[in-house]
């Protein structure tokens, strides 16, 4: 599969490193998309990849799939153009809380938009839990480092916030993407609860996800380490989208 990247930062030197660094028998990354090509130069000799500034030309590239590792702005600016050249794969799925770009993405496209499950987990069980209707309550408690989420010192452990994740995203942009993949995957982003607690004593980002319906009940954890590279993004969230990328390519599909 050639991928075309859009983006340099920590994830997507992750998959230029772990891709092309390690010669991967199904994936290629052929082409990146930048900014700044004077910065970004040096990707072209390290990584055998050819770097675009420009849009059209980046897309017109041989390539079988898009994936974004960029950020919300750029997902709001460029994924209505990409989406309708390529299938797509998006990191920064924070973006598709504004409704109008879900719908714009979604409406009149023959192409696929492929969102990973990022920091967490358990998302086919909410998919297959929504089945037939079968799902009825969603709740995410995210517990991060204290000093992450409020500016003032705390003692104890401080929830700052509890309710339905639309207004989580308003309030915490930065800190509640992982709601949004949640919100898709099951009763939708006005019904899904959340709840948000800022820990003095916590020294990484642990998300609980229980799920409760027709099916029965459910409950998952996890906690993660940050990537090596960049503190401020999860090794989780870099591999899902590795993974992701290497199970599209996968003669045997689990899930």
């Amino acid at each position: 599969m050639n991928i075309g990247l859009v983006g340099s930062g920590a994830i997507g030197q992750y998959l230029l490193k772990n891709i092309n660094g390690k010669t991967h028998e199904h994936l290629n990354i052929r082409s990146v998309f930048v900014r700044n090509y004077d910065k970004y130069k040096h990707l072209e000799e390290q990584y055998n990849v050819e770097l675009f500034t420009d849009l059209k030309k980046f897309l017109a590239a041989d390539t079988d799939l898009i994936v974004e590792a960029a950020n919300v702005g750029t997902v709001k600016t460029l994924l209505p153009d990409i989406i309708k050249e390529k299938d797509t794969m998006l990191i920064s799925i924070g973006a598709l809380a504004d409704e109008e770009l879900l719908k714009t993405v979604t409406a009149e496209t023959s192409k696929t938009l492929h969102l990973p499950s990022g920091g967490i987990g358990g998302l086919d069980l909410v998919q297959n839990a929504r089945a037939l209707g079968n799902l009825e309550k969603v709740t995410l408690t995210t517990r991060k480092p204290a000093s992450s989420l409020i500016d003032e010192p705390v003692s104890a452990e401080t929830t700052v916030f509890k309710g339905k994740a639309r207004e989580a995203i308003d309030k915490f942009p930065k800190n509640m993407n992982i709601s949004i993949i949640l919100s898709l995957a099951g009763l939708g982003i006005d019904k899904t609860e959340v709840v948000l607690i800022a820990d003095p004593e916590a020294d990484k980002n642990t998300h609980t996800i229980n799920i409760s319906g027709g099916f029965g009940d459910a409950e998952l954890t996890v906690s993660n380490n940050p990537l090596p590279e960049n503190p401020k993004t999860s090794a989780l969230a870099a591999l899902s989208v590795y993974a992701t990328l290497e199970r599209m390519a996968e003669k045997v599909k689990i899930g």
